[in-house]
């Protein structure tokens, strides 16, 4: 069940603006993304296309008209043995964390994912003390497989980044039938 009164929608280009300011706050003052400098909107923008491109959902959770939160999938790696397993990534407005937003956007995100041709997903969590993030993965049957110590420095400390990876759909069971295709195909 979605948390009250929230909907859960493919992203478009009106949503940029608050995509952005979402996730400005991670980067300048949080661990979860390791980059220093908030992109700008255009970039976002940008980064919104190119996940599209790419065949993959990329959604907003919206609260009366207002973005709370957004999830998205992309490809893990380029290289061609890679093309079966995707990253996500999470960000919920502050003010509304803990509020079942993430669930419901990683709820619907998997379940999108899984109507294609992937068969993993991961989680790189920056900052092993994100504990709402690492539990948030935990709940939806992502399991830990390791953590690299101290790979970035930021805010004045080394970083770690978990990582956490589950199946989708029938997984490494069965070797995939098809190919990964884009929406232009």
């Amino acid at each position: 069940m979605l948390a009250e009164g929230l909907v859960v929608r493919d992203a478009t280009d009106r949503d940029h603006e608050g995509i952005q300011r979402i996730y400005a706050g991670y980067v300048v003052g949080g661990l979860a993304s390791f980059e220093e400098s908030p992109p700008s909107v255009e970039e976002m923008a940008n980064r919104h296309a190119a996940v599209l491109a790419a065949g993959l959902p990329y959604l907003v959770a919206e609260r009366s008209g207002v973005i709370a939160g957004y999830a998205y999938a992309t490809s893990y790696r380029s290289r061609p043995a890679y093309r079966y397993t995707i990253e996500n990534s999470v960000y919920i407005s502050p003010n509304l964390r803990g509020a079942g937003i993430g669930k419901a956007l990683m709820q619907t995100l998997i379940t999108r994912c899984e109507e294609g041709p992937w068969r993993q997903m991961l989680a790189v969590i920056g900052d092993s003390a994100n504990v709402a993030s690492i539990g948030l993965h935990a709940s939806l049957g992502f399991q830990k497989v390791g953590t690299f110590r101290s790979v970035g420095f930021k805010l004045g400390r080394w970083v770690d980044t978990v990582l956490m990876q589950r199946c989708l759909g029938p997984g490494d069971s069965r070797s995939p039938n098809a190919t990964v295709r884009t929406k232009a195909e």
